[in-house]
């Protein structure tokens, strides 16, 4: 039985230094919760608290994977990189009231600064987007492990970044895509060390599962503070 649980302990260990597992420990803590403010004698106001640390994280963890794909996400992972440290320097300015990701909206909402080529609000909706982007790339991955790679990224950027991307980085992308590693290497590389597919098939599945909830909400938002639809300035 001693045995048994040491190997079980030994297994965890594993998923834990593996991209997916960080990422389901990331979402895992990320709990989005509503509470309720008076904010007058008659009127009260519900709103959602979005943790902005572990969301960062977790996305910092999004261009770990972009990175195992390779060149073709190049353009994808610096955005990524720049609306991270964005957002991070805004939290830095106060701590205490930018902790929740909606209270940065609700500030360049009120300022009118929200749809301005660097706003914080833009990088919360291009994080959004590439995590879209993720989602897409996981379901596709984990209903069918033998399918072209370049055609299953290829059909995920249309569907998740194109329509919102210029010319020049669409470009760009088109002639990356001839980079992409076939499907065997990028589910090894994702793996840890003498994991299955199977294994992975079933944490990515589980990846999937807190993924879904977290974007259908980060979406409501942004379509709260109408900066949903912006595209590239």
């Amino acid at each position: 039985m001693k045995r048994k649980r040491c190997e079980m302990e030994e297994t965890t260990k594993k998923k834990k230094i593996t991209e997916i597992g960080s990422a389901i420990e990331e979402l895992s803590v990320l709990s989005i919760a509503k509470t309720t403010i008076v904010t007058t004698e008659n009127e009260a106001t519900n709103i959602v608290n979005l943790p902005l640390k572990p969301l960062l994280s977790f996305c910092n963890i999004i261009v770990q994977v972009l990175d195992k794909i390779g060149p073709t996400m190049a353009v994808l992972r610096h955005d990524i990189d720049q609306n991270i440290q964005r957002l991070e320097k805004m939290w830095e300015s106060d701590p205490l009231v930018y902790s929740n990701l909606v209270e940065i909206l609700r500030k360049e909402a009120k300022e009118g600064s929200s749809r301005k080529p660097k706003s914080c609000s833009r990088a919360a909706l291009w994080l959004t987007r590439a995590m879209d982007f993720t989602l897409a790339l996981l379901q596709r991955l984990v209903k069918d492990m033998s399918q072209n790679m370049e055609q299953a990224i290829e059909e995920c950027y249309n569907l998740t970044i194109k329509p919102w991307h210029g010319w020049i980085s669409s470009a760009a992308f088109k002639v990356a895509l001839k980079l992409v590693p076939n499907n065997n290497t990028f589910i090894n590389v994702l793996a840890a060390k003498d994991e299955t597919h199977q294994i992975v098939q079933d944490d990515i599945r589980s990846l999937i599962s807190l993924l879904i909830p977290l974007l259908s909400q980060l979406h409501s938002i942004l379509e709260l503070y109408e900066v949903s639809k912006l595209k590239s300035p």
